[in-house]
Formats: structure tokens, sequence, C-alpha cells
């Protein structure tokens, strides 16, 4: 079995799976939970000053695809974590991260009351336009009432994240989390014409496996963009490969919010599993060994891209003759021969759409950079 533990800003934790703030940290006992079923941690639901009040519904699952939700910070307050939550959070001696936010003003009320609980901070400030001075404000208040680490979470849809990362990192930021979920976004209930969300204007915000691309790239650039501190990906993760995706891209650790919701908490040890197995067949034993990996491939690339690929290359001994990679190939370039697809170089442009098509995975491109 290979060594699953990761520091994070100064935080250790068994494995590099952390449950996002949400509905599955929304009080003590869906924290423990999520460590009893493997998560290393978790980020509590967020606070603010007031409790939020969470239109409904708030959560609609499109099939495993992708999920929006309406959801807001936590509907207690607080007095009421730190009365009755907090305290109880903890399975044994697992880091516990608070998440608050918005505004400089309400964490500086926060962080004295919850500060005795916390091992580390995550500060949501939802913004996203060009003038970063109220995001580091939050980390500024932050900063000046905790000596614990501080992780800034980030959203999509700022204009420049790594140059955001850069000063955010010189400003002190212990470590970012990218990305909070994407949106607005709309989808509508054809029986009856209303939206799914309970929102007034009906909009929500998107996560699930078709963020995923998105929070990849985000991820890379921030890991590109900052000289010490960690990334934390969130966003996507549903599968054990999707966590080694996040961090071949640069993360550090990663955070499942999503999943954990549709699936339930068996979730998150059913991802690590599936990580760990990975790695063991690949016989990687740590995360350092392909840690960034994707930056350094593409270094080699030297910002030119892949011009030229041969034809697939057919593993036979897996082909069930299916003949999709003949219907589906836009080039007319894959004829079948006795059960197995033939390849006609001339017309074949190396796109690689068989390959992600072939349901037993037996094609694969060799890339020749040109």
């Amino acid at each position: 079995m290979a060594n699953l533990k990761v520091n994070f800003g100064g935080l250790l934790f068994d494995n590099p799976l952390i449950v996002g703030a949400g509905p599955t940290t929304k009080d003590a006992k869906t924290c423990r939970e999520a460590v009893e079923h493997g998560a290393a941690g978790v980020i509590a639901k967020t606070v603010s000053a007031v409790a939020a009040k969470v239109p409904r519904p708030n959560m609609h699952d499109f099939g495993g695809k992708y999920f929006l939700n309406t959801e807001t910070w936590s509907e207690k307050s607080v007095e009421e974590w730190v009365d009755h939550e907090y305290a109880d959070c903890k399975v044994g001696n697992e880091p516990l991260i608070i998440g608050m936010g918005y505004v400089a003003e309400d964490i500086e009320k926060i962080v004295p009351l919850v500060d005795k609980f916390a091992d580390g901070y995550e500060i949501s400030a939802h913004y996203v336009g060009r003038d970063l001075s109220p995001m580091l404000a939050t980390l500024a208040a932050a900063k000046k009432h905790t000596k614990k680490p501080v992780f800034m979470k980030i959203s999509p849809g700022i204009p420049d994240l790594a140059e955001v990362a850069r000063v955010l990192e010189e400003a002190g930021a212990d470590g970012i989390v990218a990305l909070n979920s994407f949106g607005p976004c709309l989808s509508i209930d054809i029986e009856t014409g209303m939206p799914h969300m309970g929102s007034g204007n009906g909009y929500g915000w998107m996560s699930g496996p078709a963020f995923k691309p998105i929070v990849l790239r985000h991820v890379l650039e921030l890991a590109k963009a900052v000289k010490k501190i960690p990334i934390f990906a969130v966003g996507g993760i549903s599968t054990g490969k999707d966590l080694i995706e996040m961090i071949m891209a640069g993360a550090t650790a990663v955070q499942v919010c999503t999943q954990g919701i549709i699936e339930g908490p068996k979730a998150y040890g059913r991802i690590v599993k599936e990580a760990n197995d990975w790695m063991d067949a690949h016989g990687y034993t740590c995360f350092e060994e392909f840690r960034g990996l994707t930056i350094k491939q593409l270094e080699k690339r030297n910002g030119q891209g892949l011009m030229e690929t041969e034809t697939p290359i057919l593993e036979s001994k897996n082909c069930i003759g299916c003949s999709i990679c003949e219907k589906l190939c836009p080039h007319q370039a894959i004829t079948m021969n006795e059960k197995l697809p033939k390849f006609n170089k001339e017309k074949c442009t190396g796109c690689g759409l068989c390959t992600s098509r072939c349901p037993k995975a037996c094609l694969s491109m060799i890339q020749l950079k040109k």
C-alpha cells in the first residue's frame, strides 16, 4: 500500500481527501461520519455573521453528470456551532478546518469565538472582481486573530486566478482552495416550466463531474503561480482517478462535497481506495512521485502543442468487435475486417475520438512532436 499521508499548510492528514464545506459537514454528526467512512478530515460548513436562510428546493442531481445547488452558508449560527457542534466534530486527532465568510467585518467577529476549536481556517470571499482588496481584507482580518493556517477559497470567473494566487501568497495565505462552484446556472423542469432551484431567479451553482475540467485547468495554473503554498482542488472529484488527475495538475490535497451528497459518506473511502489501488498498480509509493507531473510534461511541449499523431494502436486481445469506432469516426478512416478495426492512414487525422470511446480501452495513440 502506498503512503497516502499529506501535509497541507502544516496540517497532517492520513490521506489527501478532505470533505468540503457543505451539507455533508453541516454539523458534528456529519463531520464525524465523513472521517469514519474514510475521509482524512473535514471543512466544517461555512459560518457567517448570521445564520443562512437557504431557499427550497436547493439541490438537484442530473444523473451524476452535474449537480446544481442554491446552498449558501450554515443555517446554524456561530453561537450554535460553538455551544453544540465544534467540540464534537472530531473522531480522533484529525485536523478540523473551520469554514467562514464573507467579509472582513464578519471574520473579525468569528475567529475569536471559534479559534480554540480550529486547527485551520478556510475563508470564502465569493469575490470575482478585479479589485482584490475585499478578499485581502478578509485574509488580514483572520491573520490578525489567529496563528493557525488560513486557506483562501477562490471562485471561477476571476480574470487572472494565477495573479490572485500570487497576491494572496504574498499577503500571507497558507494555502489556496480552488474552486467555489460555477455559476450562476439555470435548469428547467419541462413538465412545469419552473426552474429546479428555489432561488428567487431560479439560478443555482454547478458542481459535479462536468465541473472537473474547469477545476483541473485552474489548479494547474495556480500550482504554477505560487511558490511555496499548497493547493486544495475542489470540484468534480467522484473517483480515485479524478483525485490522481488533481494531484498530477499540482494539487496537494482535494476536497469532495457533491459526491458525498449523492452517494453518501461511503464515497470517501471508495475514492481513497481507488486512488491507492491505482498507485499500487503503477508502482507509485507516494504522491510526491507524480505531484505536478502534468506541469512537467507540458514544459516539454514548450507551448507549441502536438502537431502529429500516429494512427491508433489496437490491443486486439481486448477488442470485442463492437464496431463503435467505425460508426463514430468523423473521417471514415476505420473499417471492420474480421471483427477488428483497420485504420486507413491516409484518412486518419489522429483526432483521438475513437480511443476515448472504445468501451474496452483497447485503442491508444502515440503522440509525436513535430
